[in-house]
């Protein structure tokens, strides 16, 4: 019994999709080790809730940095663990593995992709564009001549791509994504409220009242930090336009790169784009007004996917199907 296994390599998270039963795992691409002894101690959630509270000895570290390798062999363990974990301990073939990576990366960052993952136990690998996968877990018949357009916008890259016939027309990839977004959150405390907050506390203040384009209704949310005035620990109300404008200068360079993609898109699938409209996918698809913010400067009708942060995933999983396909036609 073989596995075909799809995993979807994501600076923030991984998920795991296994043929016939769907996205079995999604955990934090975070690894904590010990120091001393090179130990892992923890994998995935576990180790998310260490970041930036270990002890001196003990590291959590994000082994990919903007969507490439940055610790070639904690991704090896890493990439071991969820496949395990994803297979359970009774197998006898080693598995089929499809991986993603960024539409930008360099042979190099590729090569690095698919040697940890044949490290980990795969027995063949193929590697496909994210814009891709996105595409068809979105659902989305890429097989056919017309223009797609895909933003999927995930922890530490942001793809866009026009696809048309299985493959990308026009792409670009942004080094600006999710983490950039906690980071703008953060030195925005910082300025404005002279409080430090941590990373884990900008994505709670992202993910709960984060917007990019104003609310009807303001909303507003209570944030503990550390007043650098006085060093001592102290409590800050935000509100929901308030992260408008500390996300506003992130958000309009993904919003740029949407319009220079478009810019260079062929005239005939520029109108079909026209007609089809922009699709959304990763999880910073999930940030509130994104949407509306993309479809005012473009004039295109934008809309997220149904499950935005498990479309890659679904579609690196169904992308040996759609490729299985291919070869017959």
């Amino acid at each position: 019994m073989s596995i075909d296994i799809g995993i979807d390599l994501g600076t923030a998270s991984v998920l795991v999709y296994v043929k016939g039963k769907g996205v079995i795992l999604k955990e934090p691409s975070v690894v904590a080790f010990d120091r001393d002894t090179n130990a892992i101690k923890a994998i995935g959630e576990e180790a998310r809730l260490m970041l930036g509270r270990t002890p001196g000895n003990i590291v959590a570290i994000r082994p990919l940095r903007q969507g490439v390798i940055s610790d070639y062999t904690v991704t090896e363990k890493m990439i071991k663990y969820f496949v395990q974990k994803a297979m359970g301990k009774r197998t006898f073939k080693k598995p089929r593995i499809s991986i993603c990576v960024p539409s930008g990366v360099t042979e190099v960052e590729k090569k690095a992709v698919e040697e940890a993952t044949y490290a980990a136990g795969a027995r063949e690998v193929n590697l496909i564009e994210e814009p891709v996968a996105a595409a068809i877990g979105a659902g989305i018949d890429i097989s056919k001549p017309c223009g797609n357009m895909i933003v999927d916008v995930g922890g530490g890259t942001s793809d866009i791509a026009v696809i048309s016939l299985g493959g990308t027309v026009v792409n670009t990839s942004i080094k600006l994504a999710g983490d950039d977004f906690d980071e703008a959150i953060v030195r925005y405390m910082r300025k404005k409220h002279n409080l430090l907050i941590g990373e884990r506390t900008a994505e709670d203040i992202k993910i709960k009242i984060g917007t990019t384009y104003p609310l009807i209704e303001d909303e507003a949310m209570e944030v503990r930090g550390r007043n650098l005035v006085t060093g001592l620990p102290k409590t800050v109300t935000v509100t929901s336009s308030e992260t408008e404008e500390a996300l506003r200068e992130t958000t309009g360079q993904i919003v740029e790169a949407v319009i220079s993609v478009l810019e260079r898109t062929p005239p005939e699938l520029s109108a079909d784009i026209l007609d089809r409209g922009i699709m959304l996918t990763g999880g910073g698809a999930m940030l509130r007004g994104l949407e509306e913010l993309i479809e005012e400067k473009t004039g295109i009708n934008t809309m997220t996917a149904e499950d935005p942060m498990k479309v890659v995933a679904i579609g690196t999983g169904q992308f040996v199907e759609f490729m299985g396909g291919r070869k017959d036609f």
